[in-house]
């Protein structure tokens, strides 16, 4: 939860980098709680106007979350605009999502794995 919240935090960052595990967590609690949302939603026979909020609140962090996505592996962040390609352009933004981040610094900033203890070191 701590990294949905942590993407949450910087709302509205385009700069920098992200990880895949701040990327992916952030992916999974957002499909979790839309879920949530719809299920209760049908419940109570709502037409879905929860739902649709909360994805119009969080589309902002899901757009700086990507780019700062592909920060990390060293793209720029209007490689975005590929998943407006019917089809292919999800894809290519599913295997651009999972490719490993660049190590150590890229002109996008430092590394986001370089405090982290659990991080793979890279032998050169």
């Amino acid at each position: 939860m701590s990294w949905y919240l942590d993407v949450l935090r910087k709302y509205a960052v385009f700069t920098g980098r992200a990880r895949r595990k701040e990327y992916w967590m952030f992916v999974v609690f957002n499909v979790i709680i839309m879920l949530a949302l719809v299920f209760i939603e049908s419940l109570i026979g709502s037409p879905g106007i929860v739902a649709v909020m909360y994805s119009v609140a969080v589309l902002v962090p899901s757009v700086a979350v990507t780019i700062r996505r592909f920060h990390d592996t060293d793209r720029s962040g209007w490689w975005i605009l590929v998943s407006l390609i019917p089809f292919v352009g999800a894809l290519i933004l599913i295997v651009f999502m999972c490719l490993e981040g660049t190590p150590g610094d890229n002109r996008f900033g430092p590394s986001p794995k370089a405090g982290d203890p659990l991080a793979r070191t890279v032998v050169a």
